[in-house]
């Protein structure tokens, strides 16, 4: 079949991609030029091309003349030239749900899925873990692999992954859940939910809310968050749910380098060696595992050789005597979570853009940060969604900052502010990094930061 897919966004590129895979001649179309797009969308769809799908590229006006389908976007304005073409045609039309069968379809092992405003990245990195440990061939697809996991999910498929796996675990943030929203989910879990987000939701939580709860809908087994017991409850009665010392299905309590799970009428108690949010994330993959049934011994070996995940409180070395955390908490809950964890510490703090993806509360970041004894705070004004530097946003955190003890800085790039966090700091301080960049872009963000530190360690050594 001829298909044509509008644009050469988010949702149109696995589109695009699985429909060639499958034997399809497809087409795709984009107002703009390919070199306007991000480096990875580029290379994304240059393989693409290799792969088979014809790229038309900074047309302003396409023709939909000579094709039998068509895949749009949710996003595409009922005002664009292309849609009223569309309209007006007698093209078979794809939606999402279709696409999304298309695609479950194509997965023979269970799939367990999951979401959340923070932790869902750590909690699929974690179950992962656990399934691996008990012998499970598991193919896993999050936002460490892709920042957009629907590619993730579609590459795995091209390249076979699908095939040869016992079991999948995916991490579902919401755009994913939007374009694959027909999935047979085994196990689906929420780990949360906050307010973030909302600008792609017209500001509504409650809109937000609803695109997480698609997951419950598809779910055989959901287990979600204590702190969600609210919103599921009246949909779903079955529901399990685990939390650190509630009286609830799966019960998390921290020792001394220990994390004890209750469960069940049974419990076990592991060696556990990691801080801050690892902990009710590693009860959240316990619960899956628990319930599609691991083993407790397995979990135990898996969660005692735990050595955490890439830019989640990741102890990247001793520069010039100081301990360097790379942590991409940007949320509030999280961002006292991790300060909170080193608040008996002398801490350089260095942030990212805080609008990165979206728009945020600059102003919530300062005031949170005021309540902790820091050093000094140096925030960047690069915002890397629009390659743009914005020191008015940088500005905005810092002036919300009370705390006549914290040193403020503003400077031009994540680069310029981990190299002078060597500038304030001592040896024996903690140099700490939160933000929402490293969540966006993980290989280009670290790599920019271990550049500025390098440089930072030898200029101001």
């Amino acid at each position: 079949m001829n298909y044509l897919v509008v644009g050469a966004g988010n949702a149109s590129r696995p589109v695009a991609r699985l429909l060639n895979y499958l034997g399809h001649d497809v087409v795709i179309t984009d107002l703009k030029d390919i070199s306007e797009f991000k480096i990875e969308f580029q290379r994304s769809l240059i393989e693409m091309e290799k792969e088979g799908v014809k790229l038309d590229m900074a047309n302003k006006d396409p023709s939909v003349e000579g094709f039998e389908a068509v895949y749009m976007p949710p996003t595409l304005p009922e005002s664009a030239p292309i849609a009223q073409k569309i309209k007006d045609s007698d093209l078979k039309v794809l939606n999402n749900e279709e696409f999304s069968k298309i695609v479950n379809d194509l997965i023979p092992v269970d799939i367990i899925g999951i979401t959340g405003t923070m932790g869902k990245t750590t909690t699929t990195f974690i179950t992962t873990s656990l399934f691996k440990q008990a012998g499970y061939n598991v193919w896993s697809c999050s936002s460490l692999v892709n920042n957009l996991v629907s590619e993730a999910i579609i590459d795995g498929i091209v390249k076979g992954k699908a095939q040869d796996c016992d079991i999948a675990i995916f991490e579902l943030p919401h755009g994913t859940i939007g374009l694959l929203d027909r999935l047979d989910i085994k196990i689906g879990l929420l780990t949360n939910i906050a307010e973030d987000h909302l600008s792609e939701f017209g500001g509504s939580l409650e809109l937000y809310q609803q695109r997480k709860m698609v997951l419950e809908a598809m779910s055989e087994t959901f287990i979600a968050n204590h702190s969600c017991h609210d919103i599921i409850n009246p949909k779903r009665a079955d529901a399990l749910y685990y939390a650190l010392d509630e009286d609830v299905d799966f019960k998390g309590t921290v020792g001394d380098k220990s994390l004890t799970v209750e469960y069940d009428g049974d419990s076990f108690t592991t060696p556990f060696y990691m801080m801050s949010y690892f902990f009710e994330n590693s009860v959240a993959a316990s619960a899956v595992a628990l319930t599609y049934g691991v083993k407790k011994e397995d979990i135990i070996d898996a969660l005692t050789e735990f050595k955490g995940l890439p830019a989640h409180m990741e102890d990247v070395g001793n520069y010039n005597g100081r301990k360097v955390i790379l942590d991409s908490a940007f949320l509030y809950d999280g961002m006292k979570i991790t300060l909170d964890y080193f608040k008996d510490e002398s801490v350089v703090l260095f942030l990212d853009h805080f609008d990165t993806l979206s728009v945020r509360d600059k102003a919530e970041v300062g005031e949170l940060v005021s309540n902790y004894n820091i050093k000094t705070v140096i925030a960047s004004g690069f915002n890397e969604v629009t390659q743009e530097v914005e020191m008015s946003a940088a500005q905005e955190i810092l002036d919300a900052i009370t705390n006549p003890d914290i040193e403020k800085v503003a400077v031009e790039n994540i680069e310029i502010a981990a190299c002078e966090t060597f500038k304030y700091s001592e040896p024996g301080d903690i140099i700490l990094h939160m933000g929402p960049l490293i969540a966006y872009d993980r290989l280009t963000t670290v790599d920019k930061i271990m550049k500025g530190l390098e440089e930072g360690s030898k200029k101001y050594e």
